[in-house]
């Protein structure tokens, strides 16, 4: 579950950095937003999470981008593994250090999804067809690598989510993930990597499940999907067939909590997209346009009681009307 504070304390964390960005030099207001930031807790964890998704703008995500060049480097062969750390160094040391770690996910999960076969960037969703023939859609912020031999057919999955639908070959097809791995028995399905979890839904055929540490099996069929971690399985549960239409560039809420969409919708833009606790239980119904998140919430504040808050350029959060 997430751990970050509470959405009105979120709300006074972004909103002192708004003011201490705009009035950088101004000494009182740097003495009132210490009292606050020393008043609680919840204010200083607060405070760690904005500063972090602040962190993804401006010269970090060069640095990223730049640690991923370094990457496909290293993978051609033109950079030694020395090289490679030296130049990681450079590039932001212990401030890209502190976002990887915020992505949940250890230093060497991250630095091969930057290198994976495929991958796309937060807010792109990608369709490939695979030398098999066998289609695979990659969500949004999605890195997966693909190894076909003479005797199997393998994909990784690192990060995001990928949609499958399985082409006819007798290689079997095995998609690994940080829990455990899946073996479709001919079938279309989608597979999400969750922070601690791996989430499966299952839209035709079957797909046999397997703990990474405990071992433990099972076969989910058509129409069911779960979530299994290293060493346990939940229970199943009905499957909603619109989930997959992400693959289709949409989003389609049926009847589902506002927070619950925006849960979703968050996954197509970068920074923090947020909703007050008073009007997450709004229900949300219709087909939203993935490409052009801010289309969406438009949408959302033609018709529903809510507005739009940009406190920052990339700190965004609906509010009530």
């Amino acid at each position: 579950m997430d751990n970050r504070p509470d959405h009105a304390t979120l709300q006074q964390a972004a909103d002192w950095f708004a003011r201490l960005a705009s009035q950088p030099d101004d000494p009182a207001l740097q003495e009132a937003w210490r009292h606050w930031h020393e008043q609680q807790e919840s204010h200083r964890q607060a405070w760690v999470f904005v500063e972090r998704v602040s962190q993804r703008f401006n010269p970090l995500q060069q640095d990223a981008d730049r640690a991923g060049r370094t990457l496909d480097s290293l993978r051609r062969g033109q950079q030694s593994r020395r090289q490679m750390l030296r130049n990681l160094s450079i590039f932001g040391g212990a401030s890209l250090l502190g976002w990887i770690g915020w992505r949940q996910a250890d230093l060497g999960t991250q630095l091969m999804a930057w290198q994976a076969d495929y991958r796309t960037a937060g807010g792109e969703v990608r369709e490939q067809l695979l030398a098999d023939g066998t289609r695979l859609w990659l969500n949004s912020a999605t890195a997966v690598d693909v190894d076909f031999s003479r005797n199997q057919r393998r994909l990784r999955l690192y990060r995001g989510e990928i949609l499958i639908s399985t082409a006819s070959d007798p290689r079997p097809l095995r998609v690994e993930t940080a829990q455990g791995s899946l073996r479709p028995l001919g079938t279309r399905f989608s597979v999400r990597q969750e922070a601690q979890r791996t989430r499966l839904n299952v839209y035709q055929g079957a797909v046999q499940v397997q703990c990474q540490a405990s071992g433990a099996e099972r076969i989910v069929d058509s129409g069911l999907g779960l979530t299994f971690d290293s060493r346990d399985i939940a229970p199943d549960s009905p499957v909603q067939q619109e989930r997959q239409a992400w693959s289709q560039g949409l989003l389609l809420a049926n009847d589902i909590s506002l927070g619950q969409f925006i849960e979703e919708l968050a996954v197509y833009r970068s920074g923090h997209l947020g909703v007050d606790p008073r009007i997450a239980g709004l229900r949300v119904m219709g087909a939203y346009p993935l490409h052009d998140t801010e289309q969406v919430l438009a949408m959302l504040e033609g018709t529903l009681p809510i507005r739009i808050q940009r406190t920052l350029p990339w700190w965004v959060t609906l509010e009530p009307r």
